[in-house]
């Protein structure tokens, strides 16, 4: 019986290990993917949210992030958007200001960390 649950826990594990690592290839327009913090965020995709998660590494601070797959969107489209990430080209920074989700760091401050971005082109 304990092999059993141990072999379900490790398959578990693993399961949320490769959704939280997926590859954000092939994504749609718009679509949000959840990876471990220390992955680049691709070229095309933002940054949209900070957590934290016992799949990936502890860093002192957030360890997963959500991103945002922005290629593909219609121009004149907003988004929020973390500032731990400059935004791709065609995007351009309509405005600055602090969000409670987009904090990396234990110690946050009121700092302004996000944007709110439009698609120019």
């Amino acid at each position: 019986m304990r092999r059993l649950r141990t072999a379900g826990l490790a398959l578990l594990g693993a399961t949320l290990a490769a959704a939280v690592t997926a590859s954000p290839a092939q994504a749609s327009p718009g679509e949000t993917r959840t990876v471990c913090a220390d992955s680049m965020t691709p070229d095309g995709w933002v940054d949209v949210n900070w957590g934290t998660s016992a799949s990936c590494r502890a860093m002192g601070g957030s360890n997963i992030k959500m991103i945002k797959q922005l290629d593909g969107l219609p121009v004149g489209t907003q988004v929020n958007a973390c500032a731990s990430a400059q935004p791709p080209k065609g995007w351009t920074k309509v405005q600055t200001y602090y969000s409670g989700g987009c904090v990396v760091f234990v110690n946050p401050s009121f700092t302004p960390n996000a944007w709110l971005l439009q698609k120019t082109s």
